[in-house]
């Protein structure tokens, strides 16, 4: 299947004349790029653009500097046909002017995840950070956060691209002025890497992560409640009726937020259960069942029966969060002009664990003059 999927992605690189910037098709089935020139702007006195990437696999994606964001990504099913499996918007202007969903496919930082009452100390310093969820810090940042910046592209070549951006001492409340650097590579494995670097001048708290939707099927293509999910995590980080974490980990043994089995998503996703009613269906933190510290494992896999795609997901982060996107209201219009619906994409972010500068027991995301916030985590595409 591999060499199947090869032949014809090599006859689709031979075809298309235009430069990748520029791309706006490709003549590999289902596979339609976006055009560089939607994404051609000026945002806060800065360049944007779109930048396309290929795997000598053939999967594909498409990133834009604002944000740091994917945009589309495709991938092959059983057949050898293309889908793009990631949600998005087909303009830059969608993106900057928000119209209500807008954590898609961005890195989030400086901190993903919740922070109770946007408060935390360091060394008896207390900060505040700008509230916007339940009264509640949600990928803080705030009101900016390294979505709604315009990340400098230090390199692009035909399969990786390195992004950089320097958060100023203060902005959105945070202390140090804090270089991060993000490098997407895509391998011939048909695998997105996602390498994250981070220095500080002052300590700080740092949790980063890349807030791509996934819907096997395809874009808005349908319910993601029929997708197969294994997660390899024997607790969670319980919490309140404000998603913020209780300090307790609760085992998932004979609960609905038991994968360890490959499981359906839709089969307990309205159980009758306290921390199901709280998240709206699953809004949670997996604490992963790691067999090292820092090394890159696997922490997960999603897999759609009808197209075949597995995505396999490795990290060297302690925790997952896995969202099933039960707050999209069916309101806003995907990149192909299809509504956004109910459970038609889903989040699995590789993090540290929600509310950690206030949790004593959890990682820390303290970071200090002197030391590199590090993070490495890869979405892997197959069939099967």
């Amino acid at each position: 299947m591999r060499k199947v999927l090869l032949m014809a992605f090599v006859a689709c690189l031979c075809a298309c004349t235009g430069k990748k910037e520029q791309a706006d098709t490709c003549c590999a089935e289902g596979m339609k790029l976006l055009d560089a020139a939607a994404f051609t702007k000026q945002v806060d006195g800065k360049d944007v653009s779109l930048y396309t990437l290929k795997s000598e696999g053939g999967l594909t994606v498409q990133i834009t500097n604002y944000g740091a964001r994917i945009v589309t990504l495709f991938a092959a099913d059983k057949e050898g046909k293309y889908a793009d499996v990631n949600l998005g918007y087909e303009n830059i202007d969608r993106y900057v002017d928000n119209d209500g969903e807008r954590y898609i496919g961005c890195i989030v930082g400086r901190y993903a995840n919740r922070i109770a009452k946007g408060q935390f100390e360091i060394d008896g310093q207390k900060y505040q950070l700008n509230l916007n969820n339940n009264g509640n810090a949600l990928h803080a940042g705030g009101l900016k956060g390294f979505d709604k910046v315009v990340w400098t592209v230090d390199n692009v070549t035909d399969n990786k691209i390195e992004l950089s951006y320097v958060s100023p001492d203060g902005e959105d409340f945070f202390p140090g002025t804090v270089t991060t650097k993000v490098t997407y590579t895509l391998t011939p494995e048909n695998a997105i890497e996602i390498d994250y670097n981070a220095t500080t001048d002052k300590p700080t708290v740092l949790n980063l992560t890349n807030h791509a939707f996934f819907n096997l099927k395809g874009e808005s293509n349908g319910t993601i409640t029929d997708h197969i999910l294994y997660l390899n995590a024997s607790q969670t980080t319980a919490i309140d009726s404000l998603l913020i974490p209780t300090g307790e980990f609760a085992s998932v043994d004979g609960t609905p937020f038991d994968f360890r089995t490959p499981t359906v998503i839709g089969e307990r996703i309205d159980a009758d259960n306290e921390q199901i009613k709280f998240g709206s269906g699953y809004d949670h933190n997996w604490v992963i069942d790691r067999k090292t510290e820092r090394e890159v494992e696997l922490a997960g896999s999603l897999y759609e029966p009808v197209s075949g795609r597995l995505m396999e997901i490795y990290t060297d982060q302690p925790g997952i969060q896995f969202y099933s996107g039960n707050f999209f209201k069916g309101i806003n219009k995907d990149k192909n002009g299809k509504t956004i619906n109910y459970r038609e994409a889903l989040a699995l972010e590789t993090q540290k664990y929600p509310d950690s500068p206030n949790q004593p027991n959890f990682p820390t995301t303290r970071v200090n003059p002197g030391e590199t916030y590090t993070q490495k985590t890869i979405y892997k595409f197959s069939v099967k």
